[in-house]
Formats: structure tokens, C-alpha cells, sequence
């Protein structure tokens, strides 16, 4: 095993994970965001190979059959997620530290695999209408998607007792220096 770290960071969708991941990646951390792949419809906002390698269904198949994932799960029926080798691989290779934005269910299984080399923090809303009314004010979901994440949330918020760390993210800049702090002194023991 590489003596490479990782950062994973988790939460129920709207939870604040991918704005604290942007946060600790502007800091001088020498962390470098690991991105996942999907075979969902990419959004109007979103980049190929910056914000997910959007697969079609049949290529994420094949890397599932070629062991080219460290991890990957169904997370919605027919939607896939992963977090392949070869980006870990890459990312190491440039000399720096991984930090995973991902989803509760990945970032356990990332922890199984990376073990002491990895830190998991789980960023939790202060309620579920909280993580609703964020839900909402992002003005991208279907009403059936946003009833989907609420019920996948209320679910992977049972999950938190196993991370390493739990952020409450009831103020987005306090739970931003909350986890610089965390990390930093994570990658410097």
C-alpha cells in the first residue's frame, strides 16, 4: 500500500460536501480531487472529466468487468457510480494526496480499501427539512428526485457512526475551517 493519503468526504445529497471539497481543495493541502465516473445524464453545468467521466451504460459495464474500480455501486436503480484505479493511479503519480467527494455507501468501501491511508469525514445537514430546503433551492431536481435523495438521506444519515469524523454543516464557513483543521493535522502525522 502507497504511503499516499486520502481525504473521503460523505454526506446525503445537499449536505454541503461538494462545497466544503472545493473549500479544502483551494487550500495549500496538495490535495487533488479524485474524479468519479457515472453513467448518469451529465447536467447543464457540469464537464466531462472534470466534474464525473460520464460512461455510457455499456462502458461502465465493461469497467466493472475488467476490475477497473476500486469501488462502485448502483446507487439509484440503473445509475452507476465509481471511483476508478486509474484516477488514483494518476493522481498519486503527480505526488499528491486524493480527496473523494462521494457518496456515503462509496466512501465506506473506500475506507475498506485505503485503511489507515484514509480519512473519512461525514458532513451532515442539522435536519432533514434542512436537506430538503437545499434541495430545493438548487432548482435542478424533479419533485420524484428530490422524494428519492430525502428517503436515500434519512437512510445514509444512520450510516455516520462509522466515519472517522462527523461535521455538523449548520454553518457552511464554520464546518469548512472545522475540516481544513481535521485534514490538516490527518496529513501531517
Amino acid at each position: 500500500m502507497s504511503k499516499n493519503k486520502c481525504i473521503i468526504i460523505c454526506a446525503p445529497s445537499g449536505a454541503g460536501k461538494t462545497s466544503i471539497t472545493k473549500y479544502l481543495l483551494a487550500q495549500d493541502l496538495n490535495l487533488k480531487f479524485s474524479i468519479s465516473a457515472c453513467n448518469r445524464e451529465k447536467r447543464e453545468n457540469e464537464t466531462n472529466g472534470v466534474d464525473y467521466y460520464f460512461l455510457s451504460t455499456e462502458e461502465f459495464q465493461n469497467k466493472i468487468d475488467n476490475n477497473e474500480f476500486v469501488e462502485w455501486e448502483e446507487v439509484y436503480q440503473d445509475q452507476y457510480y465509481g471511483t476508478l484505479k486509474s484516477e488514483i493511479t494518476r493522481i498519486w503519480e503527480e505526488g499528491h494526496n486524493v480527496i473523494f467527494d462521494v457518496d456515503v455507501e462509496g466512501g465506506l468501501s473506500l475506507s475498506k480499501y485505503f485503511g489507515e491511508n484514509a480519512l473519512t469525514i461525514f458532513i451532515q445537514a442539522p435536519s432533514i427539512e434542512e436537506l430538503e430546503k437545499r434541495l430545493r433551492s438548487r432548482g435542478s431536481e424533479t419533485e420524484e428526485k428530490i422524494q428519492k435523495r430525502l428517503k436515500k438521506a434519512t437512510q445514509e444519515m444512520s450510516y455516520s457512526k462509522w466515519f472517522d469524523v462527523i461535521i455538523v454543516n449548520d454553518d457552511l464557513e464554520k464546518a469548512q475551517r472545522e475540516t481544513l483543521n481535521i485534514v490538516n493535522s490527518f496529513l501531517t502525522k
